[in-house]
């Protein structure tokens, strides 16, 4: 048997629903409940080490200078531990709180001397946050310093010091693009003709001797890089050579094309020693593990296939997208496998299960290049719509690149930062990686005897010194680019100006 519900007549539960609502807000009543001085001393006591514990030891500097006091900078010491020096950047609150009195210590930013003097002390990383930057800047300074972060304008930092008592309203600035590094331009040093079709892929080989690329001739030539002559020309493919790859750890060269075959080559006896079959359709590209002996590549039939290099075998099926793969990278790190596809989408691959672990679906065209920046954990993408930069390991959105309108077949990047993206309509760009700037636009010229339409840009690699690129065009030939030694920032400044960001758009 159940307990019958006490029943309560409506005068009963009116008053009590008065008595909760009057306690609720008794606060807001003209007659204010004492307050307790020791509770209130109590709470705010462990207010402040529950909370403050990790900036209450702030170092005061002890300069000749008489102490002035800053806007909304209150420091106080409570009773009960006067080891403690409570410090803040805005002024407490009206009402109950922690009292003003004439033994309040007061503690200011560090003057300008103090700054330039402790410039000196900061550790190089804390010094300079990125190239571009030679020296601390005011901020680290107040930081390292102990102090709340400046947050007022220079001129009324300097009126302060001297005495004045002049407020200044905290403005809150628009964040403006930082100024691009300056990269010397790039000029066409030499064009190699002897391909008698378009040339499709590059790669330089470990020792910077050499280089080799693949055609749409189906085959493989290997040039001297510093003299740009033929060695060697090899035969094996029955259609268009789409990606060619040298080997670090051993003699041997990889190449796939559109007759759905890949091929690894002994470059001491220059013949095909392994065949790795399996895809469906033409191979569009190919890279190698930079730690294990695995190859992977990626095919028109939507699928990228990692092969175990000495036994051949099929490692993994890589299946998820929904139409061509066209690009697909590797490195040691966590992706171990990134993969562009004509699906519009970049999916980073767990290797040991041989699954997806992220997808991107940011760009809105075909993803026909990828790249990995040789020193940051980060990697660009190259469409019709936009270059898009992302960070490793779940491929977080960083910027856009906009302004390359051509349907990008592929990237490069080096050390310094200097992004190219190579386009169908023969247009090479040179981006800054850090900020998105374009410093230079080239329009590749064609061989003599070509059609203009047959301007494209197929490939691009950075030699291993950095100081090469070269590009793999439509028009049959093989073209390497240098810098201009004789560039200065004073002949070729960078065209900036501060602006706004925009918001980023995925």
């Amino acid at each position: 048997m159940t307990e019958d519900v006490q029943k309560h007549s409506v005068h009963t539960l009116v008053f009590r629903s008065l008595k909760r609502t009057h306690d609720m807000f008794v606060s807001d009543h003209a007659k204010q409940i004492a307050l307790d001085e020791q509770c209130h001393k109590v709470k705010m006591a462990a207010k402040l080490r529950a909370d403050y514990a990790a900036v209450l030891h702030m170092p005061v500097l002890k300069e000749t200078k008489d102490r002035v006091q800053m806007p909304g900078q209150t420091y106080t010491q409570p009773e009960d531990d006067p080891d403690y020096l409570v410090t803040g950047t805005h002024a407490y609150p009206s009402g109950p709180g922690v009292a003003l009195t004439a033994d309040t210590k007061l503690h200011r930013l560090p003057t300008e001397g103090a700054v330039h003097a402790l410039a000196l002390t900061l550790p190089p990383s804390q010094a300079r946050q990125d190239a571009s930057r030679t020296a601390a800047s005011v901020g680290d300074i107040h930081r390292h310093a102990g102090g709340a972060e400046k947050s007022y304008p220079p001129s009324n930092m300097s009126l302060l010091e001297a005495g004045g008592t002049k407020t200044s309203s905290l403005v809150r600035k628009a964040p403006t693009m930082p100024k691009p590094q300056w990269h010397p331009p790039w000029k066409l040093f030499r064009v190699i003709s002897g391909h008698l079709g378009w040339v499709r892929s590059i790669a330089v080989e470990p020792g910077n001797q050499w280089f080799v690329t693949g055609s749409a001739d189906r085959t493989i030539k290997i040039w001297d890089l510093a003299s740009g002559k033929l060695k060697l020309s090899l035969t094996g493919h029955i259609s268009t050579v789409r990606g060619v790859a040298v080997s670090s750890r051993s003699p041997y060269l990889f190449s796939c094309g559109e007759d759905k075959q890949v091929k690894c080559w002994d470059l001491e006896y220059n013949k095909v020693i392994r065949h790795y079959h399996g895809h469906l359709s033409a191979v569009y590209d190919l890279d190698l593990h930079p730690t294990i002996d695995v190859l992977v590549t990626c095919s028109r039939d939507a699928t990228a296939r990692v092969w175990d290099i000495r036994t051949k075998a099929n490692v993994h099926t890589l299946a998820g997208h929904t139409n061509t793969v066209a690009t697909v990278r590797c490195q040691a790190a966590e992706p171990q496998i990134i993969t562009g596809s004509h699906d519009s989408t970049i999916r980073l691959w767990d290797l040991i299960a041989g699954k997806t672990r992220a997808t991107l679906t940011n760009h809105k065209k075909s993803v026909r290049a990828l790249v990995l920046h040789p020193r940051q954990y980060t990697f660009a993408s190259g469409s019709a719509d936009n270059i898009k930069q992302w960070t490793f390991p779940d491929g977080s959105f960083i910027q856009n690149l906009p302004g390359h309108n051509a349907i990008i077949n592929t990237l490069a990047v080096n050390s310094d930062g200097v992004l190219v993206s190579g386009a169908d309509n023969g247009t090479i760009h040179m981006w800054d990686w850090r900020t998105g700037y374009n410093f230079q636009r080239i329009h590749a010229a064609v061989q003599p005897g070509s059609l203009d339409s047959e301007s494209g840009i197929f490939a691009c690699l950075f030699d291993h010194s950095e100081s090469r690129l070269i590009t793999a065009e439509a028009d049959k030939t093989i073209k390497v680019y240098k810098e201009d030694d004789t560039a200065t920032e004073e002949s070729h400044p960078v065209n900036w100006k501060p602006e706004i960001l925009k918001r980023k758009r995925f």
